[in-house]
């Protein structure tokens, strides 16, 4: 089950939360083309009140995706480009003297918005990746010991490229567990390409969504209702079992360091309840933990080095783990 292509959705009536955040899509597409499972996700993160990691080679509109998408919810949204010499207080914000008025004043760092682009992440050191740690995980930064909360909503979507080891610092499992999903985000087939390049031609600039015709199709309010709805989402005994048991088996899996916690667990059953939302159920079912336990676990377990010398991949143990477990009727 693809959770881009699944039919099974319901408009629903307008002014109905579904159908609002199920038009992000077509909004989106305005903009960004051949990336529907990438949008997806962000639409599942939102849900969830989750963050996203973006995995992919330079130039395959990871910015422009998370633009589009704030520009579609009419969210606030900055970019800070992490690098090697960026310190954490360039994120979080930090204490400023005042001479006329000989106090310290706090001057907010860019994490202060709805979606926080966080650009090739792993370019940073441990020391300023850590900073983004209380933001994403209690949604407020502390500075002088006195705690400030973040807005809401508030979405982490980082970014990173596989090709370039040279000068990064790879995630810690820590960090990486804080991330809801891990998309990746692959150069586009031949004929969206060919779309990309004709949009082009036509006069379409990546720095004016507006001009694109990216207009707000939901908001604040209805995003809140829509989190509200996936809460009541029904998760049947057989379908927490199932959900634990595809976990255990990862931690059991020859192929694998590390499995997925029991955090990972919880990750994957609100993905499923979000995705089950989505397709117009108000009970998830099998093929919805399905659909989400990629870009849930991929990057919660370990391989080890010798498997993946052979060629194995995480995403080929998850997909085995699926192929194996058995499924509640």
């Amino acid at each position: 089950m693809d959770p881009t292509t699944d039919n099974a959705g319901q408009t629903g009536a307008p002014g109905d939360p579904r159908a609002a955040l199920e038009a992000l899509r077509a909004e989106i597409a305005k903009a960004v083309v051949g990336q529907d499972p990438a949008v997806t996700g962000l639409v599942v993160a939102l849900l969830c009140r989750g963050h996203v990691l973006l995995e992919g080679v330079p130039g395959v509109a990871k910015t422009l995706l998370v633009r589009a998408l704030a520009a579609a919810l009419e969210l606030d949204t900055k970019r800070v480009q992490f690098t090697p010499d960026l310190m954490p207080s360039d994120v979080t914000g930090s204490l400023v003297y005042d001479a006329r008025t000989a106090e310290f004043s706090f001057q907010p760092g860019p994490v202060f918005t709805n979606l926080l682009l966080a650009d090739e992440i792993n370019r940073t050191p441990p020391k300023t990746q850590s900073s983004l740690l209380e933001a994403m995980e209690e949604r407020q930064v502390t500075v002088d010991g006195t705690p400030r909360a973040l807005p809401d909503p508030f979405l982490v979507a980082a970014t990173q490229n596989p090709v370039e080891y040279e000068g990064t610092y790879p995630l810690p499992e820590a960090q990486l567990d804080r991330f809801l999903l891990k998309l990746t985000v692959p150069l586009p087939s031949r004929q969206d390409e060919i779309d990309v390049l004709t949009r082009h031609a036509a006069g379409f600039n990546p720095r004016d969504l507006r001009a694109a015709g990216v207009r707000p199709v939901a908001n604040a309010a209805e995003l809140e209702a829509a989190r509200a709805a996936v809460a009541k989402t029904t998760v049947s005994p057989e379908i927490a079992a199932y959900v634990v048991d595809v976990c255990r088996a990862t931690r059991e899996s020859p192929s694998l360091t590390l499995g997925v916690s029991p955090r990972g667990a919880t990750a994957l059953l609100s993905t499923a309840r979000a995705w089950a939302w989505l397709t117009g159920r108000d009970y998830v079912i099998p093929d919805d933990v399905k659909a989400l336990a990629l870009p849930t676990l991929r990057h919660r377990v370990q391989l080890r080095p010798e498997a993946e010398m052979e060629g194995v991949t995480a995403d080929s143990v998850i997909t085995a783990i699926l192929a194996h477990v058995p499924v509640p009727r």
